[in-house]
């Protein structure tokens, strides 16, 4: 009963933001995604690449003690498409709409403010750890698999690393590398600010569920439950072969469990790869994290 109560403590807070986005983007109409535009734009520019430097370049967070998360991190978004793959051949699905959104959870909008909940501000460096480790499987590979029917909208592999979050995450793990300290005054500003992303993603996010579009449902229902179960498989079936610590075992089930991120829709936007279909994957999936992720902390909570 202690362990469903603290588990209860954690999620609810989160969802509740994400009810509020939900409910006052249903009461503002039409006129919230024009305003959240401009946020969502700060947000990925700005306020999340100071979140991850800053858990990153943190004086308490260590590269070498935290080498096998981060490997725990790619092989669970790598095990997650490969899982995916035989699952959208035998259901007929595109391999390029259904098989990034697996590979790449909401380990930003949901996973930064579920681990402070769980395991308080340093749970907040080790996020950011699988956070980067997520987004180099996904900028790489997961984008490679996007682009293998669009040639004509290849990218450059050097234009992966040079987004605003993409340097935030090598200069970050290059200041905790090398052990170099910004002054504690400029530190403190940079963390302030990137500390106003986790309250704006989670209200974003409710603000994007006003799109659930329910007409992809089928693929929408089959991608919410392939995602956290290929990443809580994985993640059962490291937690044999590594040997992490309690609060890193807890973040890495906690990880495997999260929905596809809402950043696959932009993409497939962008690349006009069946969008309709990957809003769906990474809606319902989002509605459905109120299943998994309790099951994720349960697991790493044990």
């Amino acid at each position: 009963m202690e362990a469903f109560e603290r588990i209860l403590g954690i999620i609810l807070p989160v969802f509740a933001v994400i009810a509020i986005g939900y409910a006052y983007a249903r009461l503002r109409g039409d006129t919230v995604r024009t305003d959240m535009a401009a946020a969502n734009r700060l947000s990925m520019e700005i306020l999340s690449p100071m979140l991850v430097f800053s858990a990153l370049a943190a004086r308490d967070f260590d590269v070498s003690q935290n080498a096998l998360l981060m490997l725990a991190g790619v092989l669970i978004s790598l095990g997650s498409g490969l899982i995916a793959w035989p699952v959208a051949k035998l259901l007929g699905y595109d391999v390029r709409s259904f098989v990034p959104p697996m590979m790449y959870n909401n380990c930003g909008n949901m996973g930064f403010p579920l681990a402070v909940m769980a395991f308080g501000p340093p749970g907040l460096s080790q996020a950011a750890a699988l956070f980067m480790a997520g987004n180099v499987v996904y900028f790489t590979l997961g984008i490679r698999i996007i682009e293998a029917g669009h040639p004509e909208r290849r990218t450059a592999f050097i234009q992966f690393f040079l987004s605003p979050i993409m340097l935030a995450m090598i200069a970050g793990f290059a200041f905790a590398l090398l052990h170099l300290h910004l002054p504690a005054w400029l530190f403190e500003g940079i963390r302030l600010l990137g500390s106003a992303t986790i309250p704006l993603m989670l209200f974003a996010l409710g603000v994007r569920l006003l799109d659930v579009n329910f007409r992809s449902w089928h693929i929408g229902v089959v991608g919410a439950i392939v995602c956290p179960v290929a990443g809580l498989a994985m993640a059962l079936l490291l937690d044999q072969v590594l040997h992490l610590t309690p609060v890193q075992r807890g973040q890495m089930y906690l990880f495997a469990s999260l929905p596809p991120a809402v950043f696959c829709f932009l993409i497939a936007e962008q690349y006009r790869q069946e969008p309709d279909k990957v809003a769906s994957i990474v809606l319902i999936g989002n509605l459905a994290a109120v299943v998994f992720v309790p099951v994720g902390l349960w697991l790493g909570l044990r």
